[in-house]
């Protein structure tokens, strides 16, 4: 494999700089560098011999000979993802940039503590690995979002609500015993947030990524960079208070938005009307099913039930209201929004833009765009690639 623990820090500014500008040619690494186009020539012939860069095509010309781009080289090894939800998880074996090479995804509860789940993380490693013909020791690092607070310096969940049994449970260490690369764990929104910016190429530099699940959480970016905080606990939005009267919330607090409008409340909601006779097309879907989820709701109001409507309605006005103060306080260019209640439809956005709308001020929304996210649910994996790999080019950079 190629090493990079003997390169400059020039050399490995340009490889962090290639990898967050995926197909970019030597014009543009030398403006993003802010240096001449000579010493990008220079620095990446030798990357190139090194097998550390590669040129992969040439881009349209503008006049004169057409440049060529450059990447990360495969040959370097390979990331490890893995996306952790609260019923969910995701692990995938992923090229440095980016590109999946084998995944796998399965139902999880993280309530059965981090012992079980970890090392099922690391039993699907290891067969992801095999079947792609490589061995740990090609692994360059890990990245994995879970669904609570993290003390990004320890790697360590804190307090979490939905996953108490893993508070201060070193991840890291635990993943340590069986892959010698270096783990890195954050937040699982931040993920997603870290994987549009990766998509973007830091093209926008004040937005927020909402993933609306079994809970509600926020990916800050600023400035380009993602945003955790004092303590790693920034963009806990699911805990604002929309209600001062409404249900009480596994946090101890009445009238949190995660309560009222997360996966559960829209389900909790869904039961309610079909066994009260509220909606017959609810009640025959719980008849089919024995449960209802969000997206049975989802499917309810696509064929046109009334019921079903109000629901989602009401949730995405519930979020709406919970992001307009934010948008408010921040005011970001994007919100992108994730997460399974994503799977909802149209209606779900369009009720969450009405609310922001209506209670924004007019400055903070005059050029807000609210979509959902273009990386869907490839966003957290996406996300944690891009932290090992992000993370693991610093870690390299800061040697001496």
């Amino acid at each position: 494999m190629p090493r990079w623990d003997q390169l400059s820090a020039s050399e490995m500014e340009l490889l962090q700089t290639v990898f967050w500008s995926a197909d970019s040619s030597r014009h543009m690494l030398a403006d993003r560098l802010d240096c001449s186009k000579s010493k990008v020539n220079a620095l990446a012939a030798g990357l190139i011999e090194q097998g550390l860069l590669v040129e992969t095509g040439l881009r349209p010309s503008s006049g004169g000979r057409r440049p060529e781009t450059l990447q990360l080289a495969q040959g370097l090894g390979v990331v490890i993802g893995v996306d952790l939800g609260a019923t969910s998880l995701d692990v995938a074996v992923m090229t440095p940039d980016l590109r999946v090479l084998a995944r796998h995804s399965e139902d999880a509860d993280v309530r059965v503590g981090p012992g079980v789940v970890l090392a099922r993380v690391r039993e699907l490693t290891r067969e992801l690995l095999v079947g792609c013909g490589m061995s740990p020791k090609q692994v360059i690092g890990i990245g994995m979002g879970v669904p609570g607070p993290v003390d990004f310096e320890t790697a360590q969940l804190v307090n979490p609500p939905l996953m108490p049994d893993w508070d201060s449970f070193s991840i890291r260490d635990y993943l340590a015993e069986a892959f010698t690369a270096p783990v890195f764990v954050d937040n699982d929104v931040n993920l997603m947030a870290l994987g549009e910016l990766w998509r973007l190429q830091r093209g926008l530099q004040n937005f927020m990524v909402i993933k609306v699940g079994t809970g509600i959480g926020c990916g800050i970016v600023c400035h380009g960079e993602i945003y955790r905080g004092a303590n790693g606990s920034a963009g806990d939005v699911g805990h604002i208070c929309v209600d001062q009267n409404g249900p009480r919330c596994h946090c101890g607090n009445t009238g949190c938005v995660e309560a009222m409008a997360a996966a559960p409340a829209i389900s909790r909601r869904a039961m309610e009307a079909a066994q009260s006779g509220e909606s017959a097309t609810l009640a025959e879907l719980l008849a089919q099913n024995g449960k209802l989820t969000a997206e049975d709701v989802g499917q309810a109001s696509r064929n046109g039930d009334a019921t079903a409507n109000a629901i989602i309605q009401h949730a995405g006005s519930l979020i709406g209201q919970m992001l307009a103060a934010v948008v408010n306080f921040f005011n970001p260019s994007h919100v992108f929004i994730g997460g399974g209640v994503t799977q909802i439809g149209p209606l779900f956005l369009a009720s969450v833009r009405q609310s922001v709308y209506h209670r924004s001020l007019a400055l903070s929304t005059r050029h807000l765009e609210i979509q959902y996210t273009p990386l869907g649910g490839r966003g957290g994996l996406i996300g944690a690639g891009a932290l090992a790999m992000q993370e693991s080019l610093r870690l390299q950079g800061a040697k001496p």
